[in-house]
């Protein structure tokens, strides 16, 4: 599954926390979002981690998840910084 990940976090070392985290499951994009490409079982992990290192009262994480075809209509203006098919490999 193809995920885009945007997070607002307020303290730093948190946001540096979940920034490290997300480097484990994808690709930085942007400064506070990321692309993965996971299957379930990780993302379910990755639900679980991102839940437990951010305060729910303060700060959110949005996940996009984008079927195939989405996939293919994403629009880049600029730099293109996406997602390179087998790039790398979660294990």
């Amino acid at each position: 599954m193809f995920i885009i990940i945007s997070y607002d976090i307020v303290d730093d070392e948190k946001r540096n926390k979940i920034a490290n985290i997300l480097k484990d499951y994808g690709r930085r994009i942007q400064y506070s979002v990321f692309e993965c490409d996971i299957n379930e079982k990780l993302f379910q992990e990755l639900i679980n981690k991102i839940k437990k290192a951010i305060n729910e009262d303060e700060d959110s994480v949005i996940f996009f998840p984008l079927c195939e075809l989405c996939k293919k209509k994403i629009l880049f203006i600029g730099i293109k910084k996406s997602f390179e098919e087998n790039s790398f490999y979660v294990f």
